[in-house]
């Protein structure tokens, strides 16, 4: 068998020549081709994604791991009742598993501070940070502000969120709080600015609203704890889980970076099995950036990561 291959041909010059093969070279030439082959058709191996992956916001310039550690279990009770110590311990265990996104908010009583004591030493640019500010105290935002970066021991906010808005008119209700947001963006005490809302009349504010950064919104498989004509899904009742899924997805469409919350329906989903299913759907969603949970022990920060890790990559 012969190849053909470049070299110094009879007459000294240099060109496509005939070479033998020899068995052994004739058996690397058919290997060679057989790989060149496969490697045409063969996929690669797709990059594993996690629960800790920095993951960016929609348009909004700010970057957090996809899974956040929350402060606010039944308005902060939960992770207050561990005592300063525990709740340390807690954080930096989130921190060492590789959760750099913390998010806390004034309605929290005390979190700020907590938050702020267990993060002490730890590099600020390491971690993200979101807090949610109570629109119904907008006479001195500024001020508000400064109390914020007092309490939790930092210059600047990547996230600052109105918190909890309502009515169906909240961007014209709140324009002059919006306006101080953005102002405050501009010198850099936040990275980014947007709202949370309990209800569909509210939500249904969110699409097409181009002041949002950033929207943390409700979202579960069943409905638990969800977004009702009511506002708060309470008990037996349950949140309209078609409309706000439809919302989330036009939301995230608009590049406002939504963040899920209430996953595991604020402690409701007490079966392993519920939580598992909840986490499937709302990863399988495509629209939800980021995610944040509240938890009380290292056990559940491990739970959620390896859950949603399986999930992400089932």
């Amino acid at each position: 068998m012969e190849s053909a291959t470049w070299g110094f041909n009879r007459s000294g010059e240099y060109a496509t020549v005939l070479r033998k093969m020899t068995p052994c070279s004739r058996r690397r030439f058919l290997r060679n081709a057989a790989l060149a082959a496969t490697a045409v058709t063969v996929p690669a191996f797709a990059q594993k994604r996690s629960a800790t992956d920095w993951v960016p916001l929609g348009n909004s310039g700010v970057k957090v791991t996809r899974l956040a550690f929350g402060t606010g279990t039944h308005g902060g009770r939960v992770q207050r009742e561990l005592g300063q110590a525990q709740f340390t311990r807690l954080v930096r265990h989130a921190y060492d598993s590789g959760i750099r996104f913390f998010e806390s908010a004034d309605n929290y009583e005390g979190m700020h501070e907590m938050l702020a004591e267990a993060l002490k030493g730890i590099p600020r640019d390491s971690y993200r940070l979101m807090t949610k500010f109570k629109w119904r105290e907008a006479e001195d935002p500024k001020g508000t502000l400064d109390r914020f970066r007092k309490e939790l021991n930092s210059e600047y906010f990547d996230i600052v969120l109105l918190h909890n808005v309502r009515t169906p008119l909240w961007p014209t209700e709140l324009e002059r709080l919006r306006d101080s947001f953005s102002e405050m963006k501009d010198k850099k005490v936040m990275m980014s600015h947007g709202a949370s809302c309990h209800g569909l009349l509210p939500l249904r504010a969110f699409p097409g609203n181009n002041w949002l950064d950033v929207a943390l919104l409700r979202v579960n498989h069943n409905g638990a704890r969800m977004d009702s004509l009511k506002g708060d899904s309470t008990g037996a009742e349950r949140g309209d889980v078609g409309e706000v899924t439809s919302r989330i997805k036009q939301i995230n469409g608009q590049g406002t970076g939504v963040i899920g919350m209430k996953l595991v329906g604020e402690g409701m989903f007490r079966a392993p099995e519920e939580r598992e299913a909840s986490l499937k759907y709302v990863l399988g969603l495509g629209t939800v950036n980021a995610m944040t949970m509240g938890f009380k022990s290292p056990a559940e920060i491990d739970e959620a990561i390896m859950r949603i890790n399986r999930n992400l990559n089932g």
